[in-house]
């Protein structure tokens, strides 16, 4: 017996809300954020930019952008207590950025993130109100400290001093100068840039969903994100462009172009899934996978690492040819990142770095025009009615 029409699974192609917030065609590669081209913003905006987007679906004039980069600036810091949380919390055991182990107590990035998030909503200045006002202050505020979060967990876990933001750095040159200890140069700074502008947004993914499924039941905005985070965590969603670098460390920088065929050969064979390919909504080339290729290939000459971008092009053929998949965002970007000198467990934090700016987007929206997200289920169990049987005559 059934209660309601028969579901795809996963949902898959099933309007689930109304929102102005982003656009996508998965036939034609298309990408918008409230009607602007994705491909039109990686050239010219700014994450700032489009934050501001994103919240208000509209680009921001000169003194409103200059007044968002002031409101993020003050709010970049941390609360002492959240900092001597991320000091007590187990440290992430993968490999660093140059592919050997570091020392640690174990315990997983996203874990960290998604704790550190929810103690930050004890320290939040309009904790208890949830007011439109209240909620577009909060929205600053998480897309600030989440940044500032993941930067100071990669450097405490790599044994680095804490660093103070800098207000005169914007939101993508603060993050790698807090990581790192030295002041990107404009190449690092435009290519994080751009990778948040990629990251920002993408409609109804399973972490926004379960974002807008939290907000519907009007609980606040941290615990919305929380529960975002905990879908970003799933292998399913979030991680693939860290298991991209482990598959190209496990391939070597040194692989001769024969080497590499046999190794992803080996893998479609077995029928094991090589990451960063494929997609649930596009069916052509990912349009972020059209910039971060591009940046793969100048971060990489520029560090000096020219070779993992040769293999990454070697795959990427290789897979078209014998599977007819595209990259997806995941797959250049996990080059890209190691080029900058960013560790692969913060790979997938660094998602919701960027992300942060869209799920508030939606949460926002939500509350703006709510009304509980309560779907129905396809019954497949046993017949009705069943009749209760006595203890005794089971």
């Amino acid at each position: 017996m059934t209660t309601a029409a028969k579901p795809k699974a996963g949902l898959e192609d099933t309007v689930a809300a109304s929102s102005a917030i982003c656009y996508l065609d998965g036939d034609r590669g298309i990408l918008a954020y409230c009607g602007y081209d994705i491909h039109e913003l990686a050239d010219h905006a700014t994450f700032e930019e489009i934050c501001y987007l994103l919240w208000h679906r509209r680009l921001p004039t000169r003194a409103e952008l200059g007044d968002l980069q002031s409101q993020l600036a003050a709010c970049r810091g941390l609360p002492e207590p959240v900092v001597r949380l991320i000091r007590m919390l187990p440290a992430a055991n993968p490999s660093n950025a140059s592919g050997s182990p570091r020392a640690a107590s174990g315990g997983d990035s996203i874990d960290a993130l998604r704790t550190l998030t929810s103690a930050l909503s004890h320290y939040d200045p309009d904790a208890g109100e949830h007011s439109p006002q209240a909620n577009a202050r909060k929205a600053v505020r998480l897309t600030a400290q989440l940044g500032t979060l993941v930067a100071t967990m990669g450097r405490l876990n790599a044994g680095g001093g804490l660093i103070q933001p800098d207000p005169v750095l914007g939101h993508a040159a603060n993050f790698l100068y807090m990581l790192t200890g030295e002041r990107p140069n404009t190449l690092a700074t435009r290519a994080f840039d751009v990778a948040l502008i990629l990251h920002a947004d993408h409609e109804l993914n399973a972490s926004t969903f379960a974002a807008r499924v939290a907000a519907a039941t009007l609980t606040d905005l941290h615990s919305a994100t929380v529960g975002a985070i905990g879908a970003l965590k799933g292998p399913l969603h979030g991680g693939a462009n860290a298991d991209v670098m482990r598959l190209l460390l496990e391939i070597g920088p040194d692989a001769a172009p024969d080497k590499v065929d046999v190794i992803i050969r080996a893998k479609l064979a077995r029928k094991e899934k090589i990451p960063g390919f494929g997609h649930r909504v596009y069916h052509t080339e990912d349009p972020r996978a059209t910039h971060l290729r591009q940046m793969s290939r100048e971060l990489g000459q520029r560090a000096g690492q020219p070779a993992w971008f040769e293999i990454s092009q070697r795959i990427e053929a290789l897979v078209k040819a014998e599977k007819n998949l595209n990259p997806n965002v995941d797959f250049y970007s996990a080059t890209s990142y190691h080029a900058l000198g960013i560790p692969i467990d913060l790979f997938t934090p660094i998602f919701a770095v960027s992300r942060i700016s869209g799920w508030t987007a939606h949460v926002l929206e939500q509350y703006a025009n709510n009304r509980l997200i309560r779907p129905r289920a396809e019954y497949i169990g046993p017949e009705y009615p069943q009749r209760y049987t006595p203890l005794d005559r089971r």
